[in-house]
């Protein structure tokens, strides 16, 4: 591993890249530490201590919420932009025409993600200064009421379009997805603090904690080697090519596979399903109604949050999996170029064939990621430690998912160059 990563910086483009990605997240973390102005930021940790429902929104913004800073709004409203969209290309057949363009028609729908995103934003900052930190704003300065919370709301949006360009920058000049290594970033940062308080928590003494903690890192460290496994593991089709004559050169007469991976839509279930359920206590932020409130607190946390979590993350592991793997394309890609699968029939039952083993390995991939992001927030519910909190299922599948995909683009790049990857 050392000698591939010395490699990725022998080469200047790549190198370039790398050394880019590493800055934007540096200014990212920055970011995260600018306070919004005008805001009591002792007011807004006792809010947070008072609304356990909004640890996953701090917890993806880099504890930024917390310090209610530019970047309080984190991530989640271009995820959830993102989510609405690839629901609505699914559901307007205008935007299905859109994506079927090529580059130009998804630069179209990208813009139209922003937009969302802007959108989203400004309504979660609404709610975030009319609701919950209303009692935050200092009005001493003599300005209007109106004008200083207009300059919170404003200050928030413009961080979320600032994350919202920096994910963009590392997606198109970087290494790796922007906004999932912006995620990874906000996650790991809080390692430090939550191993300090993990350390001092409970009433078994220093030994007694160091313990515990010793005994949850081995087990994080187990569940990230189970999640590399699951991640790297594939179903190879065999797929043999017919011998056909171009001119004087005979072509075909090959056999070799089609790579199916167990866990194909990567963190994507996990980040969208955190998203979802985010929804509800966004809304509350605006929704300010007893009976809605107690709804969102019970989906943020708990058994019910847990149940839900679990069907979401099976669900979007079958719908992302359906939007980016087309086994129609696949078998007309195979037709044309001379190839089949061995005992298969060309056309409708090849896509059938393809379709029902793609639909059997995503079920034990979709289980996996739902039993270790719930299994581990019930450990949490018991133990109640702040390592377990920060460290917990989700964020191990995100994190260990996002560095995977990072290493596996350097990976292609190096072999691009004959140089030796991170995989052997």
């Amino acid at each position: 591993m050392f000698a591939a990563i010395a490699n990725a910086f022998r080469v200047p483009d790549l190198r370039k890249k790398i050394m880019f990605t590493l800055f934007i997240l540096v200014l990212y973390r920055i970011g995260a530490h600018v306070p919004v102005p005008g805001v009591n930021a002792t007011s807004i940790q006792a809010t947070l201590d008072n609304l356990p429902a909004l640890g996953m929104l701090n917890l993806f913004s880099g504890n930024a919420l917390a310090q209610f800073s530019v970047f309080s709004l984190g991530v989640m409203p271009y995820i959830t932009a993102s989510i609405i969209m690839q629901l609505l290309q699914a559901a307007i057949p205008a935007l299905e025409r859109l994506k079927k363009e090529g580059e130009a028609g998804q630069q179209k729908i990208t813009q139209y993600t922003r937009y969302l995103t802007v959108f989203i934003a400004t309504v979660e900052a609404i709610g975030f200064i009319g609701m919950i930190f209303a009692g935050a704003i200092d009005y001493s300065g003599g300005l209007p009421r109106w004008f200083s919370m207009a300059v919170v709301v404003v200050t928030l949006v413009a961080g979320t379009t600032l994350i919202m360009w920096l994910a963009e920058l590392i997606t198109q000049r970087g290494i790796g997805n922007g906004m999932s290594l912006l995620i990874f970033a906000s996650i790991i940062s809080g390692f430090p603090a939550a191993l300090a308080s993990s350390l001092m928590f409970g009433n078994d003494g220093a030994l007694g904690n160091a313990l515990m903690v010793t005994l949850i890192i081995a087990v994080v460290l187990a569940v990230i080697m189970v999640v590399i496994y699951i991640d790297r593991g594939q179903r190879r089709i065999p797929v043999n090519y017919a011998k056909r004559v171009v001119g004087r050169r005979v072509m075909g007469g090959t056999s070799t596979y089609i790579p199916l991976k167990v866990n194909g839509a990567n963190v994507i279930p996990i980040i969208f399903a955190s998203a979802i359920l985010s929804i509800p206590m966004q809304l509350a932020l605006v929704i300010n109604t007893p009976w809605f409130q107690s709804f969102a607190n019970a989906i943020s946390s708990g058994p019910l949050n847990w149940i839900v979590t679990f069907i979401l993350i099976v669900f979007f592991s079958y719908f992302y999996t359906a939007l980016i793997f087309n086994p129609i394309e696949l078998s007309d890609n195979l037709r044309q170029q001379g190839g089949f699968i061995p005992g298969v029939r060309p056309g409708q039952k090849t896509v059938e064939y393809i379709q029902t083993v793609m639909n059997r390995i995503v079920l034990p991939g979709a289980l996996f990621l739902g039993t270790i992001a719930v299994g581990t927030s019930i450990l949490f519910s018991v133990t109640n430690n702040p390592l377990i909190q920060q460290f917990g299922g989700t964020s191990i599948l995100i994190m260990v998912g996002v560095a995977l995909e990072t290493m596996t683009q350097i990976e292609s790049q190096l072999k691009m160059r004959h140089y030796d990857g991170f995989f052997k």
